[in-house]
C-alpha cells in the first residue's frame, strides 16, 4: 500500500467512532427517513390567506408538531386532512383582522422536541416570495414584510448542505471514493466525475424528465456502497479492476444513481412548479459544498497524520476495519430498504 492509502488509513481509524455512531442512529430508520415539514402561505385577498401544512410520516407516525396563528388569525374554513404515503396535508383558509400577516409570527409547536426542519413559503399580494428555513432551535418564523432577494439561495444552499451532511449514506459512498483514489489526480478526477453526474440526474428528476420510486433508488445507493467496499477489498489483496484502474468510470455510473436520491429532498417539499428551477439551482449549490466540506475535513485528518508517527500495521488494520464497516452498514441498509417496499 502507497504512504498516501496509508494516510488515509490512518484518517480512517480517527473517524472510525463517528461510523459506529452513524449506524446506531439508523438503526431504526433509513439514512434520509427525516423529511422537512412544509407550510405555504398564499395571500387571495385583501385580507384573507389559503394555508397548506404538511407535515411527514416518520415510521408511520404523524410529527408530533403544532401549527399556531397569532390570535388575530381566525379559521374561515376548518382544517381538511389528507393522508398521504408519506406525510399528512392539511389544507385550510384564514383571515386576519389586522388587514395583513406581514410581520405576523407563526410558531411551530412542538418543533423544539423534533430533529424535524420546517420550510416556510410565504406569497403575499404584490410582493415576491419568501422561503424560510425554521429550526427546532427557533421554532417561529415571522412572515418577511420585505424578503430579500437573497432569501431563496440562501434558505436552499443551507438545505443542500445539511441534506448532504446529514445523508450518510452518501458521506460513505464519497469516504469510499476516497480510500479507492490512491493520488490526487485520480481523487480528483473521481470527485469530478461524481459531481458531473448526479448533478445530471438531479436535475433531469427535479425537473420531471427522469421519474423512479423512492424506494427502489435508495436501495439501490446502499447496494452502490456496499459494491465499492468490495472492490476496496480486492484492491487491497492485489486485484486487479476497472474500478481500480478507472475509478472516476465508477464513480459517474453511480453519480447518476445517487442524483436520484439527492432529487428526492426537493421532491419530499412538493413546492410549486415555479419555485423548481431557482431551489433546484441553489439546492445543488448546497450539495457540492456540503461534499466540498466532507472532502476538505478527510483531506486535513490525512494530512494531521502525515505529522505524526504510527506503526504501517496501525494504518493497515485501520483501513481495513473502516472498509468493513462501511460494507456493514450498507449491507444493513440495503436489507433494510427492501424490506420496506
Amino acid at each position: 500500500m502507497s504512504d498516501f492509502g496509508r494516510f488515509f488509513g490512518f484518517c480512517c481509524r480517527l473517524v472510525r467512532g463517528a461510523v459506529v455512531a452513524c449506524l446506531c442512529y439508523v438503526s431504526a430508520a433509513a439514512a434520509h427517513e427525516v423529511r422537512p415539514a412544509y407550510l405555504q402561505i398564499d395571500q387571495t385577498g385583501p385580507n384573507r390567506y389559503s394555508v397548506i401544512w404538511r407535515t411527514p410520516l416518520l415510521s408511520g407516525m404523524r410529527l408530533p408538531v403544532a401549527l399556531r396563528f397569532s390570535d388575530e388569525v381566525k379559521n374561515v374554513t376548518q382544517p381538511a386532512e389528507r393522508e398521504l404515503p408519506d406525510s399528512i396535508v392539511e389544507r385550510r383558509v384564514v383571515e386576519t383582522t389586522k388587514g395583513n400577516l406581514a410581520g405576523e409570527r407563526v410558531e411551530f409547536v412542538g418543533l423544539q422536541a423534533t430533529i424535524t426542519d420546517v420550510l416556510v413559503r410565504a406569497h403575499l399580494l404584490g410582493q415576491p416570495v419568501s422561503t424560510t428555513l425554521v429550526r427546532p432551535s427557533r421554532p417561529w418564523v415571522d412572515v418577511a414584510t420585505q424578503p430579500g432577494r437573497l432569501d431563496v439561495a440562501k434558505t436552499f444552499v443551507v438545505h443542500g448542505i445539511e441534506h448532504i451532511l446529514l445523508g450518510y449514506d452518501h458521506l460513505l459512498f464519497v469516504l469510499a471514493l476516497i480510500l479507492i483514489a490512491r493520488n490526487w489526480r485520480a481523487l480528483l478526477l473521481t470527485v469530478t466525475a461524481f459531481t458531473l453526474a448526479h448533478t445530471i440526474t438531479l436535475t433531469l428528476a427535479t425537473l420531471g424528465f427522469v421519474h423512479i420510486p423512492g424506494p427502489p433508488v435508495e436501495a439501490a445507493i446502499a447496494f452502490s456502497i456496499l459494491l465499492l467496499a468490495c472492490e476496496i477489498i480486492r484492491i487491497h489483496n492485489g486485484q486487479t479492476s476497472l474500478t481500480q484502474q478507472r475509478p472516476w468510470l465508477v464513480a459517474f455510473a453511480f453519480g447518476l444513481l445517487h442524483g436520484l436520491g439527492f432529487a428526492g429532498a426537493l421532491a419530499d417539499l412538493a413546492l410549486p412548479v415555479g419555485d423548481i428551477p431557482l431551489a433546484l439551482l441553489f439546492f445543488n449549490v448546497g450539495v457540492e459544498l456540503g461534499q466540498l466540506i466532507f472532502i476538505a475535513a478527510v483531506i486535513a485528518a490525512v494530512g494531521f497524520a502525515r505529522l505524526l508517527k504510527y506503526p504501517p500495521l496501525v494504518g493497515r488494520t485501520a483501513f481495513l476495519t473502516t472498509t468493513y464497516g462501511i460494507g456493514t452498514m450498507a449491507s444493513f441498509w440495503f436489507v433494510e430498504r427492501l424490506a420496506a417496499f
